[in-house]
């Protein structure tokens, strides 16, 4: 079964809304082994609905909308699928004594727009709405399947995994499973990835290898389809071990995790603490950092020392390393990651320390930063980044670069 989503709603080709559903509905039509070639979005114009209807029963046999069934004029989807299939559109009886309960229930009165929403085709299997009003539909007909389901995620992702999943699984004679796992790498570009792994994605037939850059990260997509969700998992094993054996220096992580997730897991698994002085980055390695749950049990605190004058007086950078060396360099780094560490007698001590621009500093060209990580017992470590971007794209990625590197030196 070969699968299109169309997500109906001008707000999402306005950009004021993303289109999450599409997202969640694929991942879970992949764990059932249904591929999804198209995801389509059109504004709340019939005409163009139905040309996009049209399109998309020419290429896929089931076609999953999502948007356009609430009670105004601009919510339109049912109404047009119903005209172009030549059905009518009755009161869903259950749907209606629901909708007007719960204006009873809220003290509210109930428009006469509000019944449009217990409209449902004629024929169609109902998927009820235990979070909203608006009930889904899901039919056949003319050798293709169609289902309809509301726009708001907090109704449509319960619909679709109560009642959505068991209506397509009825269906479905191919019981194929599709499993995905997420590799991500921090370190490498794409391009120098790719060309590492290049013969394995070549050669790819099942599992299937599939690069992504963003955000300053590289991950790799292994999918494999199969019968069964153990050799699936056996065949994405097997690729992953061949990938890691060529760029296993730069993974840190499955799925969808974070450099900065890791980070907190790793230091709580080794029970150990961390501390940060902050110049260019300004305290966004901290905040990264308490942004996640339980933070606290690995993160004593911090300094943001902006000014040579707090770098001194507060983190006890040597006034000579000041004047004969910078605080743009590895010197100012190795002191502030060492006495920040001390300061709050943390197990870890990093530094971030540089340039973020637009403009030079002490003869250092923009995105010239030294981060300094010092752990107790090993020598301190110094590592110089020379990075090119937007002044707030060169403090994120040296967050991001600080998190991978104490990663990296909890490993070794």
């Amino acid at each position: 079964m070969n699968a299109e989503i169309i997500a109906v709603g001008s707000e999402l080709l306005l950009g004021q809304i993303a289109n999450t559903n599409a997202q969640f509905i694929s991942k879970q039509l992949a764990e059932l082994g249904v591929n999804v070639f198209y995801h389509t979005a059109v504004g709340d114009n019939a005409s163009r609905l139905e040309q996009v209807i049209k399109i998309a029963e020419s290429r896929s046999d089931l076609l999953i909308f999502t948007g356009g069934l609430g009670p105004t004029k601009d919510d339109l989807t049912k109404e047009t699928i119903a005209k172009h299939m030549g059905l009518e559109l009755i009161f869903d009886k259950e749907a209606l004594e629901s909708i007007k309960e719960y204006f009873v229930k809220t003290n509210r009165a109930m428009t006469e727009n509000n019944k449009k929403q217990a409209l449902v085709l004629d024929g169609c299997k109902v998927l009820k709405n235990n979070h909203g009003m608006a009930p889904g539909m899901f039919l056949a007909k003319n050798n293709c399947h169609y289902m309809l389901l509301p726009g708001p995620p907090s109704e449509m992702q319960p619909m679709f995994a109560t009642y959505g999943i068991s209506a397509l699984q009825e269906k479905l004679m191919n019981k194929e499973v599709i499993l995905s796992r997420v590799l991500r790498f921090f370190g490498i570009g794409e391009s120098l990835l790719e060309t590492k792994i290049e013969d394995l994605i070549d050669a790819q037939a099942n599992p299937t290898i599939a690069p992504l850059a963003g955000d300053g990260e590289v991950t790799l997509r292994i999918t494999s389809k199969t019968d069964s969700m153990e050799t699936a998992e056996k065949l994405i094993q097997e690729t992953e071990q061949k990938i890691l054996e060529r760029v296993g220096e730069y993974f840190y992580g499955y799925d969808d995790t974070t450099l900065v997730q890791e980070l907190v897991k790793k230091l709580q698994e080794q029970e150990l603490t961390v501390a940060a002085a902050e110049s260019l980055t300004g305290g966004m390695f901290q905040q990264e950092l308490t942004s996640i749950a339980g933070a606290g049990s690995v993160f004593k605190g911090g300094v943001v020392c902006y000014t040579n004058e707090v770098k001194r007086d507060i983190l006890s950078v040597k006034e000579s390393t000041i004047k004969e060396m910078g605080v743009v360099s590895e010197q100012c780094a190795k002191e502030l990651a060492e006495n920040v560490q001390k300061l709050v007698n943390s197990d870890i001590g990093i530094s971030f320390t540089g340039v973020a621009g637009p403009d030079d500093l002490e003869g250092h060209p923009a995105g010239t930063v030294y981060l300094g990580i010092a752990v107790k017992g090993k020598a301190t470590i110094v590592e110089k980044l020379m990075l090119a971007g937007t002044r707030q794209g060169n403090r994120k990625r040296t967050v991001r670069y600080g998190q991978y590197f104490i990663l990296k030196a909890l490993e070794a």
